[in-house]
C-alpha cells in the first residue's frame, strides 16, 4: 500500500475517533497500530518511541507548574491577587470584566496552563459577573480568551513542550511570550471597555487600598519573578525553577498565609499527578504517531506543499503554518499538534532562515487561538460548563475577539524585532546570539 493512503487511513481514523468524543490518545493509537500494522515497523519500536517521547527532562517541568497552580488555587491564595486586581481597574468600565482580564495576566505568570486558569477564573470571576448582570455567553469568552494567555507568559507548558520537542530555547520562548501576553490582555481589556456591558461602576481605589492590597498579594506575585529571574540568571534551568516555586510556595507563602491548608497539601499533589497524566499520555501517543508520520515522509510532503507555494519567503512561509495549525488547532490539542506537525516545522524554519524562537512564538499564538474557536475549543467549552452558558452562544460571543488574535499573529509576524526584543536583551543567546571575539557585546544572526 503506498505512503499515502496509509497516512489517509491515519489521519481519517484520528479524526473519526476524535469526533466520536474518543480521547485523543487513543484516537491517535488508533491510527498508529493501523500504520503500525501496514508497514513493516513493529510493535516493540511503538512501544519504545512511547516512551521516548516522555522520556525528556524539559517535560518534567510541567507537572512542578501544575502543582503551583493547583497548590495557589486550592489553598484559595489566588484570592489575594484578584483583590489587587479589582483595587487596579475595578473602577474602569466594564469593571468585573477588567478584573477578570487583569487577574488572569497575573495567575498566568503562576500557572502556565488555560485549563487551570478556566477553572480559577470561573470559580473566582463567573459568580460576581452574573450578579452584576454579565451575560454567561459573555462571562465564558471573555474568561475562555483571557486563559490564552497563560500559554504566552512564563511558565508557559506549552512553550515547554515546544521547546523540548523542537530543540528551541524554552528561556528565549519565555521571553518572547510576554510582548504578545500583553497585547491579547490589553486587546482584551479595551475590548470589554469600548465592546462589553458597562456593569457598576465603582470608585477608584484610594491609594492606602490599593498599597494594601498589593502588599496582601506581594507573596504570591513573586513567583513569576522567582521562575524567571531563576532562569535568565542562569541559577536553574525551567524544571528546577518549578521545583523553587513549589517549595517557595510550601515553605513561604502557605504558612504564612493560609496555614491550616498544610494539612490539605497531599490532595494538592495528587491532583496535580492526576492532571499531569491528561497530557502526558498525550505526549506519548503522539510522539509514535509523529514518528510514524516521519517514517512514512509525510512532513517532508506538507513541506514540500507549503515550499512550493512560499519558496523561502520568511512571511509567506509563516502565514502558511498559521493557516496549516489554525486548522489543526480546531481539531487538535496543542500539545500533540506540536509534537506531530514539528519535523514540518523545523524544515520548513530552516528553509526561510527563520529564527527558532520567532517561528515558535508565532505558531504557539495560534495554537492559543485554537483553543476557543470551533468545533474543539477546549477552552471555551471548558468555561461554557464552568459558567453554564451554550457552547453555541459563548461561540458567538467570543467571534469579535478573534480580531485580538489576528492582530496579535499578524504583529508577532511582521515585527519579530519586538517580539524579540527581550530575550535579545536580558538573555541573547536564547535566540542565537553570541559573544563578540573582542568581547564587546553579542553578535546576533
Amino acid at each position: 500500500m503506498p505512503n499515502s493512503a496509509i497516512l489517509a487511513i491515519m489521519t481519517g481514523l484520528f479524526l473519526l475517533f476524535g469526533y466520536l468524543g474518543v480521547p485523543v490518545a487513543f484516537s491517535l493509537m488508533a491510527g498508529v497500530m493501523v500504520g503500525t500494522a501496514l508497514t513493516p515497523i513493529t510493535l516493540q519500536s511503538i512501544v519504545g518511541q512511547l516512551f521516548n517521547g516522555i522520556d525528556s527532562e524539559a517535560l518534567m517541568a510541567i507537572p512542578f507548574f501544575l502543582l503551583v497552580g493547583e497548590l495557589m488555587t486550592s489553598a484559595n491564595v489566588v484570592i489575594r491577587i484578584a483583590e489587587l486586581s479589582q483595587a487596579l481597574v475595578g473602577h474602569v468600565r466594564g469593571g468585573l470584566a477588567q478584573v477578570t482580564t487583569v487577574f488572569s495576566m497575573f495567575f498566568a505568570g503562576m500557572s502556565g496552563s488555560s485549563s487551570a486558569d478556566v477553572a480559577v477564573l470561573s470559580r473566582t470571576m463567573a459568580g460576581p459577573m452574573a450578579k452584576e448582570g454579565y451575560s454567561p455567553a459573555f462571562v465564558a469568552a471573555l474568561i475562555a480568551a483571557a486563559s490564552t494567555i497563560a500559554n504566552l507568559v512564563p511558565p508557559s507548558i506549552m512553550a515547554v513542550v515546544y521547546g523540548a520537542v523542537g530543540n528551541v530555547s524554552i528561556a528565549g520562548l519565555f521571553l518572547a511570550g510576554i510582548v504578545p501576553g500583553l497585547m491579547v490582555g490589553i486587546g482584551l481589556m479595551l475590548f470589554s471597555y469600548f465592546f462589553g456591558p458597562i456593569g457598576f461602576r465603582r470608585p477608584r481605589a484610594r491609594f492606602g487600598h490599593l498599597v494594601a492590597a498589593g502588599r496582601a498579594a506581594a507573596l504570591p506575585m513573586l513567583i513569576p519573578i522567582i521562575l524567571l529571574g531563576g532562569i535568565m540568571s542562569g541559577w536553574f534551568t525551567p524544571t528546577e525553577a518549578g521545583v523553587v516555586a513549589v517549595a517557595y510556595i510550601l515553605l513561604v507563602v502557605i504558612p504564612l498565609l493560609n496555614p491550616r491548608h498544610l494539612r490539605a497539601v497531599q490532595r494538592d499533589f495528587v491532583q496535580a499527578g492526576l492532571i499531569y497524566s491528561l497530557p502526558l499520555i498525550t505526549i506519548a501517543a503522539a510522539s509514535a504517531f509523529g514518528w510514524l508520520l516521519a517514517y512514512l515522509r509525510g512532513p517532508i510532503v506538507v513541506a514540500g506543499w507549503i515550499g512550493d507555494v512560499a519558496g523561502d519567503n520568511p512571511h509567506a512561509i509563516m502565514f502558511l503554518l498559521v493557516l496549516v495549525f489554525t486548522i489543526v488547532g480546531d481539531f487538535i490539542e496543542p500539545i500533540p499538534a506540536i509534537i506531530i506537525f514539528m519535523p514540518v516545522v523545523n524544515q520548513l524554519t530552516e528553509a526561510g532562515s527563520i529564527n527558532g524562537v520567532h517561528m515558535g512564538i508565532v505558531l504557539i499564538i495560534t495554537l492559543a487561538f485554537g483553543l476557543i474557536t470551533p468545533p474543539y475549543g477546549l477552552s471555551l467549552l471548558m468555561a461554557s460548563k464552568f459558567v453554564g452558558s451554550r457552547f453555541s452562544a459563548a461561540l458567538r460571543a467570543s467571534m469579535p475577539i478573534y480580531l485580538i488574535f489576528f492582530a496579535t499573529i499578524a504583529f508577532a509576524i511582521f515585527f519579530p524585532s519586538v517580539v524579540l526584543w527581550l530575550p535579545k536583551t536580558l538573555f541573547p543567546e536564547s535566540i542565537g546570539c553570541f559573544k563578540a571575539p573582542d568581547g564587546a557585546g553579542y553578535i546576533c544572526p
